[in-house]
């Protein structure tokens, strides 16, 4: 599996502070290691086929698609970031 980018995800990224963002990475690279860790919490979320979410914190969330063998992560940030994934 690999990783990219949502233009949306970029710009999020770049809002959250540096410990969230820190935290973020060791959560996609556990991801990409063993997306069944715990940790991780991985979910489809309901009314969306083919959208996922992950836990990075307690309040923040990121989302992803499964395409293939790719994860396109498609968004990062606390709860309301679920509203749009």
């Amino acid at each position: 599996m690999k990783i990219i980018f949502s233009n949306s995800f970029k710009k999020d990224y770049k809002k959250l502070p540096v410990k969230i963002q820190k935290l973020l990475d060791e959560q996609l690279i556990m991801l990409l290691e063993n997306s069944k860790y715990p940790s991780l919490r991985i979910k489809k979320m309901q009314g969306h086929k083919s959208i996922w979410e992950g836990r990075i914190t307690q309040s923040y969330r990121f989302t992803f698609e499964k395409i293939n063998n790719t994860y396109v992560i498609r968004r990062a940030g606390t709860h309301p970031i679920l509203n749009n994934p």
